[in-house]
């Protein structure tokens, strides 16, 4: 047997191996359910109070569900769940409704933020000369840094990459450039030939005593990597956190994934975007057509911001300490940055009561002037999103949303679908992706702003998941992103009305059932 057929064979048994791990993962936690329901069953027909205990019950989770201050679509979904199966409804609810572990995630988050608010500052003179630039983009970047934190920033150097193919090689070079540290967080990581070339750049940086860290998610990598990974790569002397470990336990903190995709090199260079550490995201192997996907890097100033989140939720997971300082962007680069143009990295977190990535997205929509183009692999908007789109559409300013034409999900495709015809006869142009599956976040306005993230337009990105992006005015990328978009335009099939008219009775039936229980899905 040859090593290529080894590591065949090697392959396909962790594969098999970590997909027995998602199996029975999910069967505990089905079983858990279906058993309380159960026992709930058994108590109502032995004990009749106990329906009017499980009535007074449901009537309370939704004059709770109701005052709460959360997304109405969630509200909606719930409420009819609930009133719908009582019962079951009602134990999924108590279930998954509430999480202590999702409190005490949040409570370590708060202490991070408390621990850390001294070390990211805003610079009077850049946001009084981005006053001076324009009065949109300054309102723009007040609300992400009152509300999310994070600063705006000069002298930082953007560049673009429009395809893994594009990003990967300057990736690795990147890597290969560290001298002290490398800190990496990342959704989904798999097996392959992207992940062992950024592994052997790893291994070797750690051997040469630089401070090398990763957080993957685990239920990202549940169905890529084995059990075993944490302790290969800690055994390496990869520094290495597990985000919300797998534990068959139901609960809703199952829903709250780290989805956000960063890199930190030394300080003063950084990358986010879409892409993850998987063969797919380079085109090295096929899934879905071609994976078009896009990532941006930083070099200057506002990689301070992505080093601090990266930082700040090493701290949470490893219950450490850490001594923000010693990882500034001049500690290892003392001569000064150059860039165009202002940066603003931001992330967002399900924790709190503010959905920063949906209003940064609504911030650009509902600002433009002539146009705004975006990319996304789901469409599954609120009524918040759909009105700014509509309102944009209809004033005269040219919206432009990409989809994939070959879905990832097929049920996340069709209810994405639902969504284009009231948006097409309000004047917003929907184009599908027809060489295959378009994984890009992008918005691009008005030839002056950007972002490049981990945002999707869904529920899950905008209400559920910790994220990150970086808001771009004016840099070198903004005018990439824009020239990209034209050309996936080009390569594009637009949907019609025509198109949407087509669908059978049955499509549009299973539609409106999805279009309910989409903040669930």
């Amino acid at each position: 047997m040859n090593l290529a057929e080894k590591h065949e064979k090697l392959m396909k048994k962790t594969t098999a191996n970590t997909i027995g791990r998602i199996i029975l993962f999910a069967l505990a936690v089905v079983i858990q359910v279906l058993w309380i329901v159960f026992v709930v069953f058994v108590l109502r027909s032995k004990y009749g109070f106990v329906s009017v205990i499980i009535n007074i019950l449901s009537i309370l989770a939704v004059l709770w569900l109701v005052s709460r201050d959360m997304n109405p679509a969630y509200k909606l979904a719930w409420t009819i769940l609930i009133l719908a199966v009582p019962i079951a409804g009602a134990v999924i609810y108590l279930l998954f409704g509430k999480s202590w572990l999702g409190s005490r995630l949040e409570a370590r988050l708060n202490q991070a933020e408390e621990q850390s608010k001294d070390c990211l500052k805003e610079d009077p003179e850049v946001r009084a000369a981005l006053k001076e630039i324009s009065t949109s983009a300054l309102c723009q970047s007040d609300y992400i840094w009152k509300n999310a934190g994070y600063p705006v920033y000069d002298h930082t150097k953007t560049r673009y990459f429009r395809s893994g193919e594009e990003f990967f090689p300057v990736f690795l070079e990147e890597l290969e450039k560290a001298e002290h540290f490398i800190f990496m967080e990342y959704f989904i990581i798999d097996d392959g030939e992207m992940w062992q070339s950024v592994l052997k750049v790893l291994e070797k940086k750690v051997k040469l005593g630089l401070d090398v860290r990763l957080i993957y998610d685990d239920w990202g990598c549940a169905s890529k990597m084995p059990q075993t990974f944490e302790w290969q790569l800690k055994s390496m002397g990869i520094r290495c956190e597990v985000f919300n470990p797998l534990i068959p336990v139901a609960e809703i903190v199952l829903n709250n994934r780290d989805h956000r995709k960063i890199t930190v090199i030394d300080g003063y260079t950084a990358f986010t975007g879409g892409i993850n550490l998987a063969d797919e995201y380079i085109n090295r192997i096929e899934r879905f057509g071609y994976w078009k996907d896009t990532a941006v890097m930083l070099q200057g100033e506002g990689v301070w911001s992505f080093t601090m989140m990266f930082l700040k939720m090493w701290s949470v997971l490893a219950h450490e300490n850490v001594a923000y300082g010693r990882y500034t962007p001049h500690r290892w680069h003392e001569e000064p940055f150059e860039g165009t143009g202002y940066v603003q990295p931001y992330c967002d977190t399900p924790l709190d009561h503010e959905t920063v990535g949906e209003n940064v997205y609504l911030n650009i929509i509902s600002r433009a002037e002539k146009y705004v183009y975006i990319f996304t692999p789901y469409l599954i908007i609120d009524n918040e999103t759909q009105t700014a789109l509509l309102l944009a559409a209809k004033s005269g300013i040219d919206i432009r949303i990409v989809t994939p034409a070959i879905p990832d999900k097929k049920a996340v495709f069709l209810l994405t679908q639902s969504y284009y015809e009231a948006l097409i006869r309000g004047g917003v142009r929907i184009f599908e992706y027809t060489p295959g599956f378009i994984h890009a976040k992008c918005f691009v306005c008005d030839d002056t702003i950007a972002t490049v993230g981990s945002i999707n337009l869904d529920y899950r990105s905008l209400y559920l998941h910790f994220e990150c992006g970086v808001w771009m005015y004016d840099t070198e990328a903004v005018m990439d992103v824009k020239k990209d978009a034209e050309a996936v335009f080009s390569e594009s099939k637009e949907i019609t009305i025509e198109d949407c008219e087509k669908r059978n009775l049955l499509q549009r039936f299973g539609q409106s059932i999805l279009r309910l229980f989409a903040p669930l899905l």
